[in-house]
């Protein structure tokens, strides 16, 4: 089977009897059993997988068909689906099993989408490299000795594999974005509230959003619109009608925009200078093609990361106080009382990297450091919303890279954590600001591995945003 870019040239195919669903499946079938050592599945749905192309191929030939049928996904294990396992990659929900399916994934298979499996992430999505599993390091297809990204790595090296059409993933700080942007993928985050959070594990509840990875922006317009919209059971999921995304795509409000770059961000001494070099050719082409380019100073760039981790790493702390070996997840064997049971349980049932997160989380709760810590990262996130509603009373969209550099070879972010936080740089932005951002091929590096670049909107500007993006 070819690798097909859109959904719409699979569909095309399947009208005309060239393919079918059982054949789709079968390949990416095929895919994954020939490359076990990406890693990119936790779990795969081969059976029922098998039995949804039968159903779904019926449905063509009567005509009943969803708008999705013929995509195969992957889900995140962080996204519940009823019936089948849900861990974050984690020892601590070892054998957990989900009782319901979470809505935005609901929405996809009520369109006829079939689910392959599910995806192995950074666990608890903490990370940017995918590494710390408990199930092992996921790697990149495009070179095994790379990190696909993360914390949705295993879904962007799926994707990158050929081993399923799309993902979806989730995106707290970038974690749709940046494994996107280092498999050489389209990953779209929506405005904070665009998409219901009802079944997904929350890592830091008031920056996580369900999120897809696809192959173009076509894909991500259709999947974001059947995901997004009002959702009863998730009061922070926004009644604001959801637009026919799909269909703006070709129909753009103007001709030019007004495209703003960080000035900062562009002369940021960590920027790799192919991915400088990519980004200015970039903004020349704009230029070209007659949209008006700004030069924004933003003197808060230096904040983002440390207001970041600040603020979801409490949040954090606070949602997975719930593990404690009691009501949740993994119990320690042996223990003489009930501290012991909690210090044990959480000690083993959770990895290096989630550890530390929930004890920074925890230090800057305490009340000893609380004002000096998450009231100035409230604050902080308060200028940077303040501040980036006025530079798009300027500009139209904000330009900068996905990431600072191509992807890091395996280990080397987890002997620095400091540098893989840092790395987050231009992607957690649009997660303190609930903004919406996409994430678009741009080039690649010296080292021969792709590297994206980022375009950022007003809040529910997505179908503005996802125009702009499908026609550069």
């Amino acid at each position: 089977m070819e690798t097909y870019q859109r959904l719409t040239e699979i569909q095309t195919d399947l009208r005309a009897g060239k393919l079918s669903c059982v054949e789709i499946v079968q390949q990416y079938l095929t895919k994954i059993s020939a490359l076990p050592e990406i890693n990119a599945f936790v779990e795969v749905y081969a059976e029922e997988a098998r039995e949804a192309a039968i159903r779904i191929d019926a449905k063509l030939r009567k005509g009943t068909a969803g708008r999705l049928a013929g995509l195969v996904i992957g889900v995140k294990d962080v996204i519940c689906h009823e019936g089948h396992g849900l861990t974050a990659s984690s020892k601590m929900l070892e054998g957990f099993e989900s009782l319901f399916t979470a809505t935005a994934l609901q929405r996809l298979l009520d369109e006829d989408a079939i689910v392959i499996g599910r995806q192995g992430c950074d666990e608890f999505a903490m990370g940017s490299t995918s590494e710390s599993s408990t199930y092992g390091p996921v790697l990149n297809p495009l070179n095994p000795q790379k990190v696909p990204g993360g914390s949705s790595g295993g879904s962007a090296a799926a994707i990158a594999a050929g081993m399923c059409h799309a993902s979806i993933g989730s995106d707290t700080g970038g974690s749709v974005r940046q494994p996107a942007g280092f498999c050489g993928l389209v990953g779209m985050k929506p405005t904070y509230g665009r998409v219901s959070r009802w079944g997904l594990i929350a890592y830091a509840s008031s920056f996580d959003q369900i999120s897809p990875i696809t192959r173009s922006v076509e894909d991500a317009a259709l999947l974001l619109e059947i995901m997004a919209g009002e959702d009863h059971r998730d009061n922070t999921a926004s009644s604001q009608p959801v637009a026919h995304y799909s269909n703006h795509l070709s129909t753009p409000q103007k001709e030019t925009y007004k495209v703003g770059y960080l000035k900062e961000a562009l002369e940021s001494p960590g920027l790799d200078p192919a991915v400088k070099a990519g980004m200015e050719a970039q903004i020349q082409q704009l230029k070209a093609a007659g949209h008006e380019i700004l030069t924004i100073d933003f003197p808060l760039l230096e904040y983002l990361v440390p207001c970041y981790y600040i603020l979801t790493t409490a949040e954090a702390s606070s949602n997975l106080s719930r593990y404690d070996g009691v009501r949740y997840g993994f119990r320690a064997d042996g223990v003489k009382d009930l501290n012991e049971l909690y210090a044990k349980s959480r000690t083993q049932g959770f990895g290096k990297e989630v550890k530390r997160r929930i004890l920074l989380g925890t230090f800057v709760l305490c009340a000893g450091y609380y004002d000096a810590y998450y009231t100035q990262a409230m604050k902080v996130r308060r200028l940077l919303r303040d501040q980036t509603d006025a530079i798009f009373e300027q500009c139209d969209f904000l330009i900068m890279p996905t990431t600072p550099s191509t992807a890091f070879d395996l280990g080397e972010a987890i002997e620095d954590p400091i540098a893989m936080y840092l790395s987050d740089i231009f992607t957690v932005y649009a997660n303190l600001v609930g903004a919406p951002a996409i994430s678009l091929p741009l080039g690649k590096g010296e080292d021969g591995m792709p590297f994206g670049i980022q375009l950022m909107a007003k809040h529910f500007e997505e179908a503005e945003l996802l125009g702009f993006a499908h026609r550069m």
